[in-house]
């Protein structure tokens, strides 16, 4: 247990020492979830509490509980705080408050625990400003994202699939299903789609779908017609030959947008723009396999080897 930075070689709790460790701008990103029911989360949308601006109240509430960690978690260093941003994603389809806090210092040690501590506390908040109306609010997904900085260099979470879809028939909508199976030079099974070519599957970030949903926050999983939605990758960044392990399947990137012919585009028509052209992606199969959401979606460098 003396190997623990927590601890002494006593076995005892410690403040770890950080005297020696350089100086460097370091930065959090954490996020998690928020999930109301359909009545709450107009409350919460709309400013129609009779407590206040939820969203407000919890966005200063997370940037004062960034500024207090080390009250709250006896290990943690008091540190200077450079910066603090909170910002929020409302999900009308899942009645969901995406919060995501970004903190930053120039110090000796990292600011995790204060963008975890942030998201947690303006989460607590919603909670405490809407438990008058709804009492089985769900708070969930509290994680890491990313951070930068510090002798241990930087971390992101693995991307995963967020969401896999099909179409029976061309000219339909994409709907979501439990899982896919993709077939090598093929595409997905069952998918009207599915053929040889270089457009085998279709993917989409989903922080390329975001950028709509400002506009259209109802969008479902498939109404850019992809396939396959990821998040924590910047798809349409890789290049074209890049291979993707998603699940148990293998993919390569085959092209990097599409021209849309479709100037009924429901998504163009509402918005003015539809990232499918610019931001999807589309894939060709080189190992079958089943794909899921949650499944992590891995860039490979150098020949693909499958694990015995």
């Amino acid at each position: 247990m003396s190997n623990l930075s927590h601890f002494n070689t006593d076995g005892h709790a410690k403040m770890t020492d950080v005297s020696e460790k350089a100086s460097t701008l370091r930065e959090a990103i954490a996020t998690g979830n928020v999930f109301v029911n359909s009545d709450t989360f107009k409350i919460i949308t709309q400013g129609t509490s009779k407590k206040g601006d939820v969203l407000a109240v919890a966005q200063v509430a997370g940037i004062m509980a960034v500024k207090r960690t080390p009250d709250l978690i006896p290990m943690c260093h008091p540190i200077s705080i450079t910066g603090v941003d909170i910002s929020f994603t409302p999900d009308e389809i899942q009645s969901n408050i995406k919060i995501t806090a970004t903190v930053r210092s120039k110090g000796e040690t990292g600011v995790e625990m204060e963008a975890l501590t942030a998201v947690s506390v303006t989460a607590l908040t919603i909670y405490d400003m809407c438990k008058s109306v709804q009492k089985d609010i769900e708070i969930s997904n509290i994680r890491l994202l990313k951070k930068s900085g510090g002798k241990s260099g930087d971390y992101v979470i693995p991307a995963k699939v967020s969401a896999v879809c099909i179409s029976e028939q061309k000219g339909t909508i994409k709907i979501p299903v439990p899982e896919i199976r993709v077939t090598a030079n093929y595409g997905i099974e069952g998918d009207a789609h599915a053929g040889e070519g270089i457009r085998q599957v279709s993917l989409l970030a989903e922080e390329s779908a975001d950028k709509l949903r400002s506009k259209i926050p109802n969008l479902k999983p498939g109404a850019f017609a992809e396939n396959i939605l990821t998040n924590g990758i910047c798809l349409h960044e890789l290049p074209i030959g890049t291979k993707l392990s998603i699940g148990e399947a293998l993919l390569e990137i085959t092209q990097i947008g599409k021209e849309c012919h479709n100037t009924g585009c429901t998504i163009k028509t509402q918005t003015g723009e539809c990232v499918m052209p610019k931001e999807g992606i589309f894939a060709t199969i080189l190992k079958s396999g089943i794909i899921k959401p949650n499944d992590f979606v891995r860039v490979e460098s150098g020949k693909w080897k499958v694990e015995s």
